[in-house]
């Protein structure tokens, strides 16, 4: 992976285990909260897009608008299922098993369907970050108390799964068919946001409540989390999908630390240990080839 992708991921995964610590605090918001955070999105980043990337907002074609919508309708429902997720576990559990779940799924839709290559690195890399991910959830002790699946691992996995989808599409867009990462992603946001304006319409007085109760976590994650994703997409340009989406992971060792010292969230060195499986496995990837 060259150096350029893995300084990339870094900065992203530093902001992305921010505003997930962000979206725990605030609680559940329901469509409200997706709304609210689209909108600052698509308001925050039009300058930019207006004035420095027109050209590439105009260049815009009927496969990378397809795109879009596929995107917008995923990432919609990712965010629903987040919220519901971090309500119904804790966050150092919730978010590793999402972003196991999630780079994995991706890593083999990118195989099979981009046509990126297999590398014994990308297996390893692989590997490691699910031994990591399921480390993090519980490990054996888990499984040998019969604890079965918990809420946490359950809205993980399924978190992970929308991840999957939203990131093969993503990748295609801006690695196969030349999209603008900022203008991409810009685009989808937008999209949500006016998809859901007239739902929102219709429940004026809650979204009035909730947009005043969170006004500044909804402005940050509006910022942050667009920030963090626009500089993963830049990174697939640079490597391949099937490399960045794993790499990614570098946040779970930041949000285990966040989960525990700041939401007062246990079992410090066993969630620890996981992250640190997943630091080893996107090493691993970093080391991998940059294939197709």
């Amino acid at each position: 992976m060259p150096l350029s992708a893995l300084l990339l991921i870094a900065v992203a995964a530093f902001i992305h285990a921010w505003w997930n610590l962000l979206m725990k605090r605030a609680g559940a918001g329901g469509l409200v909260f997706v709304w609210g955070i689209t909108a600052a999105t698509s308001l925050v980043y039009a300058v930019p897009v207006l004035a420095l990337l027109r050209d590439d907002l105009a260049a815009v074609g009927v496969q990378i608008a397809l795109a879009v919508l596929v995107s917008a309708a995923v990432h919609t429902l990712y965010l629903w299922v987040l919220q519901r997720g971090y309500a119904a576990g804790d966050l150092s559990v919730v978010y590793p098993v999402a972003r196991g779940v999630g780079p994995a799924l991706a890593w083999v839709g990118a195989i099979a369907w981009l046509g990126e290559a297999v590398t014994p690195a990308s297996i390893a890399g692989l590997a490691l970050i699910v031994a990591g991910t399921f480390t993090i959830a519980g490990g054996w002790a888990m499984l040998r108390a019969g604890a079965g699946i918990g809420p946490g691992i359950a809205w993980g996995a399924a978190i992970g799964v929308t991840i999957a989808v939203y990131t093969v599409n993503d990748g295609r867009a801006v690695r196969l068919l030349g999209a603008d990462p900022v203008v991409f992603y810009w685009l989808v946001n937008v999209a949500q946001a006016v998809a859901l304006a007239p739902w929102i319409a219709r429940r004026a007085g809650e979204a009035r409540g909730i947009v005043t109760r969170h006004a500044r976590t909804l402005l940050a994650v509006g910022v942050l989390s667009p920030l963090g994703y626009m500089l993963a997409l830049q990174a697939m340009k640079y490597a391949p999908v099937s490399h960045v989406a794993p790499a990614r992971e570098l946040s779970m060792l930041i949000a285990a630390f966040l989960g525990v010292r700041m939401l007062g969230e246990g079992e410090l060195w066993r969630r620890v240990a996981g992250a640190a499986l997943i630091a080893a496995g996107v090493a691993c990837l970093a080391l991998a080839g940059g294939g197709a």
